[in-house]
């Protein structure tokens, strides 16, 4: 039977037998309220109401209860500062977003046109066949070859079609344990209002980064020298910071300066690794102004013929990427959100970008670079798909008491060249997760950085010592500033804890004024109070 309560927000609805309790009818009653507090029933209106008292252990048949009796409650609504701060802080632009985030979103990104045969006006003049396009111009797009949209082009495409400014929404697979509609929480009970509809997957439109450039191919070099001396595969992150590409309208640009290789088990057709940066590589990358940009990893298997030549795997007939390596590419991009004033919860997908080293259709060492969708991120987030032992689909995990998996579709051409909409389960192709980056090394002969010192956690080649360190730092003489724009020398560094945490702030001081003007009084100051710091006596006497 149904028995009612009406309360102040609203009329609520409790389903029951006459052999439950009175108060196991409030508990399945409090799961539609709101967050409340000193709750009390009452029997009629303006009566006063009681609260939890050695009546309501009595059953319901006990008590009188007929099924449509209506109960009036009386009790206080909760609130909570925290909710409002959360709410607000996105909407009032107090999210810290990249720095290239707030350079594009100052720009009007829009595409200049010169005067055509068509125009029939003056210099000054403009009509419609000269006027600019819009950054996410349909036409342009596909003359200009540009495959995705820019981020900020898609923002400013969602806002052309809305009037709400937080235009971003992350799609979320998982079941909503807090729903209103009047049944107990899932997998006890469910209903449309909190399971998540069915999915469709898409090709993505638009893509968080439109091009990742090495800042010089040293550093792409000494990391495929390691596969090299050793024929195991190697795994590395991605160093570096985003700036404006300016190839594509309103388009972001990943310019890697170094790549830091974790603690890693290397073989011959696998890598064994934990893809978190240690404290070391936190705060060297922090002292040059740097961060996360994205994961490498090498797939290399010599082709046998004596030439320097590598096998081929990877191409339109087999995987680009596996659906191993999509899941890593999720959830690295779920560990690395990318922060934006447009979403609700100040987050949205990420700009991490996954590179892989492997051999193409010349049989030549090749790179290529993806990010995954945000619908693979959110199914990965719901631990909805796995990888299969096939590489080239992602298995679709099955329902549990623990994991509610919805409907998943995709369209393809059959074999008659018709498009049908087919079911996702038990798996479907990775080509739906994957979302391709373009890829180049800067002009430039000379980076920004220096790529000299030994590469750290590599046990089977040169490692590094504190007196290689003393001289690359060239100790004898004072110290050499230039030399230490370099991450691996800074990695090593901070990892022998010689410096003291003055020490530290002191160098963080000096690499800032360093990277401003070499030659300034001020960085020749600094250079000489860090010479001459308790951390670098240690490491001249460790040196010895």
């Amino acid at each position: 039977m149904i028995i009612r309560f009406r309360g102040k927000t609203g009329m609520y609805r409790v389903d029951v037998d006459d052999s439950d309790t009175f108060k196991s009818a409030v508990e399945k009653l409090k799961f539609q309220l709101p967050a409340h507090s000193d709750l009390k029933i009452a029997l009629a209106p303006n009566a006063p109401g009681e609260g939890e008292s050695e009546q309501w252990l009595s059953s319901l048949s006990q008590l009188g209860v007929r099924h449509g009796d209506l109960f009036f409650l009386t009790y206080g609504i909760e609130t909570s500062n925290d909710s409002e701060h959360s709410i607000s802080s996105p909407r009032q632009n107090d999210v810290a977003v990249d720095a290239v985030d707030t350079l594009l979103d100052g720009q009007d990104g829009k595409i200049p046109r010169q005067r055509s045969r068509l125009c029939n006006h003056g210099l000054k003049g403009m009509c419609e066949y000269c006027q600019p396009l819009e950054p996410y111009d349909e036409e342009y797009r596909l003359e200009n070859n540009i495959k995705h949209l820019s981020f900020h082009s898609y923002i400013r495409k969602l806002k052309s079609e809305s009037s709400i400014k937080n235009v971003l929404t992350e799609p979320d697979y998982t079941v909503n344990k807090n729903c209103s509609g009047g049944h107990l929480p899932w997998p006890a009970g469910i209903c449309s209002k909190c399971q998540p509809a069915a999915i469709s997957l898409q090709q993505q439109r638009f893509r968080m980064v439109d091009h990742l450039e090495f800042d010089n191919s040293t550093i792409m070099e000494r990391f495929i020298e390691y596969w090299r001396q050793t024929n195991t595969q190697r795994f590395g992150i991605l160093i570096g910071n985003y700036v404006q590409h300016d190839q594509v309208p309103l388009g972001i640009k990943a310019v890697v300066h170094a790549i830091y290789e974790p603690p890693q088990s290397d073989e011959f057709d696998g890598i064994s690794f934990n893809e978190e940066m240690n404290v070391a590589a936190i705060k060297a990358a922090n002292a040059l102004n740097m961060h996360v940009v994205g994961i490498l990893f090498t797939d290399l298997v010599d082709s046998g013929k004596k030439d320097g030549s590598v096998l081929c795997k990877r191409h339109s007939k087999s995987y680009f990427l596996s659906s191993l390596e999509v899941v890593l590419a999720a959830r690295s991009q779920l560990a690395y959100p990318s922060r934006t004033k447009y979403s609700d919860s100040g987050v949205f997908s990420s700009k991490l970008v996954t590179c892989v080293v492997s051999g193409n259709e010349l049989g030549e060492i090749a790179i290529s670079c993806y990010q995954v969708s945000v619908q693979t991120e959110a199914m990965v987030r719901a631990d909805i798909v796995a990888p299969s032992t096939n590489p080239s689909v992602l298995k679709v995990r099955e329902a549990t008491h623990e994991r509610y998996v919805p409907e998943i579709f995709y369209k393809h051409s059959n074999e008659y060249n018709i498009t049908v909409q087919e079911n996702a389960k038990p798996a479907f192709p990775v080509d739906y997760a994957l979302v391709s980056v373009s890829h180049g090394f800067k002009d430039a002969t000379n980076g920004g950085l220096l790529n000299n010192f030994a590469i750290e956690n590599r046990p089977s080649l040169k490692t590094p010592s504190a007196t290689q360190l003393a001289a690359q730092l060239e100790l004898e003489s004072g110290i050499n500033v230039i030399n230490l724009l370099d991450f691996h020398l800074l990695y090593f560094l901070f990892d022998l804890k010689v410096l003291s945490d003055e020490d530290e702030r002191l160098l963080c001081r000096l690499l800032k004024a360093e990277q401003e003007d070499l030659a300034s009084p001020v960085t020749q100051e600094l250079a000489s109070m860090f010479a001459t710091c308790p951390g670098i006596g240690t490491l001249r006497v460790l040196a010895q």
